[in-house]
């Protein structure tokens, strides 16, 4: 008899725990509507998504690929040229309190630069940008500088 109430055990726990991960998840910021990737039309560096896509003038870019803990929304693009791009927009970050899949995720508006562009290893015809500044303008995350400044992946 004990055996039947150990794997209902399991099968509970897996649930609620299935429920967690799926209530976190929903209530994760979701991503607005994208046009698919695009690249620009003057031959200008592009920006490489998580999914190593080109892009350029994205409205949303994740910033943290490995756990979606970072990333810009809302973004306008004011200039997107040869050796560099701005924007301003939303760095919406996950606070990890108590811990990040029970954390809530903030938006902190900021002004963003891409530049240093470099050949594009995946695709040699293409230059991409591989550094961005955030310069946070109204407050910022806990433990971040008012201006920071993060290399982006090949």
């Amino acid at each position: 008899m004990a055996r039947p109430a150990v794997y209902t055990a399991i099968t509970l726990g897996a649930g609620t725990l299935l429920t967690a991960a799926m209530t976190t998840v929903s209530a994760t910021p979701a991503l607005s509507a994208q046009a698919p990737p695009t690249v620009t039309a003057k031959g200008d560096p592009v920006l490489v998504t998580c999914a190593f896509k080109p892009t350029a003038h994205p409205k949303d870019f994740i910033v943290a690929c490995g756990d979606g803990n970072s990333r810009l929304v809302e973004m306008r693009w004011s200039t997107w040229g040869p050796k560099s791009a701005t924007a301003i927009g939303v760095n919406v970050v996950n606070d990890c309190k108590p811990y990040c899949a029970a954390g809530t995720f903030r938006g902190y508006p900021v002004v963003v630069r891409v530049d240093r562009p470099e050949t594009w290893k995946k695709d040699p015809k293409l230059q991409q940008f591989t550094r961005m500044t955030m310069t946070y303008t109204d407050g910022r995350p806990s433990g971040y500088n008012r201006v920071m400044t993060i290399p982006l992946w090949e």
